[in-house]
Formats: structure tokens, sequence, C-alpha cells
């Protein structure tokens, strides 16, 4: 298990594949454990570097709060104890507002940057508080779980359509896997650290070719939120695709996308 001193934390990370560097950011109270499906096809691409970010996994669980900047400051610092000083970046909804910190902050060490189903924060638009979903009664937390993955996922159409069936259940699966205090501390104060997230007016330092991918039906990051991302970043590029929050895997024309872009040449 490799493990690296990074910000003052141990990180967890994995490296797989070969190619351009690409560092890849998950999403909100995610491992790598659990996107393994995610990882493979960077992988199959690109030298691929990935970890848990703090507070989930195997990496540390440091006293909090967490802001977005330790994020970012992690990400950057796991970046020098690998030798990188340049690389592609690749963030998924919260790791795509972890990017984006990081960019602002580091513009010179990102080659190119993918922001998939994400948001700015601020006048930008923020994500669904997911920190608030933990509050609601079971039934009506169940019940609006399928509708922020996709707008379109009421009983009606899930029964019609199996594909989408699987990917809601699969996400309800995984939010049911009961967690350790120590996990649960580390899920919260990411959640809070999301909460706050908000670097729309700082947007326009990011220099290196953009693209925002968003889904049309997501209810956790509308596409309008990808829109304000992409009016701000000089060098962006939007894509819209047929899907909510896991478009990448509803829209078939979305994973080649992102790579093709991401194997762009160096600008």
């Amino acid at each position: 298990m490799p493990t690296v001193t990074a910000n003052g934390i141990e990180i967890y990370y994995e490296r797989r594949g070969t190619g351009p560097a690409l560092l890849y950011l998950n999403g909100s109270g995610t491992t790598l454990a659990t996107t393994g499906r995610l990882l493979a096809p960077f992988a199959a691409h690109f030298d691929l570097l990935a970890h848990d970010q703090r507070g989930l996994g195997m990496t540390a669980v440091p006293p909090g709060p967490y802001s977005m900047a330790d994020y970012a400051a992690d990400a950057a610092s796991l970046l020098d104890q690998v030798g990188w000083e340049r690389c592609r970046v690749v963030g998924i909804s919260f790791g795509g507002m972890v990017a984006q910190e990081l960019a602002v902050t580091w513009p010179e060490r990102i080659e190119r940057l993918a922001l998939l189903c994400t948001s700015a924060g601020g006048a930008g638009g923020s994500s669904y508080p997911l920190d608030e979903r933990g509050r609601l009664a079971p039934a009506e937390r169940a019940a609006l779980a399928p509708r922020l993955l996709d707008s379109r996922f009421t009983p009606e159409w899930l029964a019609s359509h199996p594909a989408d069936r699987m990917t809601a259940d699969g996400m309800a699966g995984r939010a049911s896997i009961p967690r350790t205090d120590e996990q649960q501390r580390g899920e919260t104060a990411q959640l809070e650290a999301r909460r706050h997230h908000d670097v729309y007016d700082r947007l326009g330092a990011i220099t290196c070719p953009t693209l925002v991918a968003c889904g049309r039906y997501d209810g956790i990051a509308p596409a309008a939120n990808s829109e304000a991302i992409a009016s701000r970043i000089p060098t962006a590029t939007l894509r819209t695709y047929e899907g909510g929050h896991t478009f990448f895997a509803q829209d078939v024309r979305a994973f080649p996308d992102v790579i093709s872009f991401l194997a762009g040449p160096n600008p």
C-alpha cells in the first residue's frame, strides 16, 4: 500500500498505466476502493495518479476543520512527492472543486484540466448541499437520492430503464455501507469544506486548455453551474451530455471525449 507524507499527513495513493501524467481527483465520500471502474479507462491512456483524499479511505483523518485549500495543497504536495512538476488533471464532482482550487492556486502546474459534473460555488452556483441530506428522514432521503443523480429518475423511469436502475441502486448501496466513527468524521469534514467552496471570482487565473463537462439532468451539480464555470475560464470548452451526475456512464460519447481532450498536446 503506497503512502507518502504530503502536506503533513499520510496519503494513500495508487499509480498505474503509462503515457502523459494525469492526476485524478475523486468525488465526495469516494475512495480508490470504490472507483476502479472509473480509473481503468484513464489508466489505459495515461500515467495515472490517484489518491484517497484526506479523511477518506486509507489516507489519514487529521483533526478538522478542512478547507478546499487543504485538499488542493494535499494534491500539490503529492505531485511533489512523485516528482511531477506539471501534469494534466481530471476532477469529478467534489474532485472538480479540488481541481479548480488547485488550478487557480498553481496554474503553472496544470497542462490540461477536465472539470466534470462540478460547481464553482459563490455567484457561479453551488452543488446540492449533501450535508443537509443526512438530516432528512430515511424515507425522504431514499426518495430524493435518485432524483439528485438524474432529474428523470422517477420510479416510472427507473422501472423502464434497467441500466439507470442499476446506477441508482449502486449509489444507494454505497451510501448504506456502515461507517466507523472515524470514517464518519472524515466524511463530515469533507462535506463541510465542500459547503464553503467558492472559486468563482478566481477562475480567470486558469490559463490551460480546460474541458467543462456536465449532464443535462444533473440534480447535484446542475448544468447551469458548468456553464458558469466555462464563462469565467478564457480557455474553456463546455460540453453537455445526455445524463445526470453520472453522465460519463450514461452517454457513450462522454468518456472518449474526455480522454481525447486530456490526451491533447501540451499548450
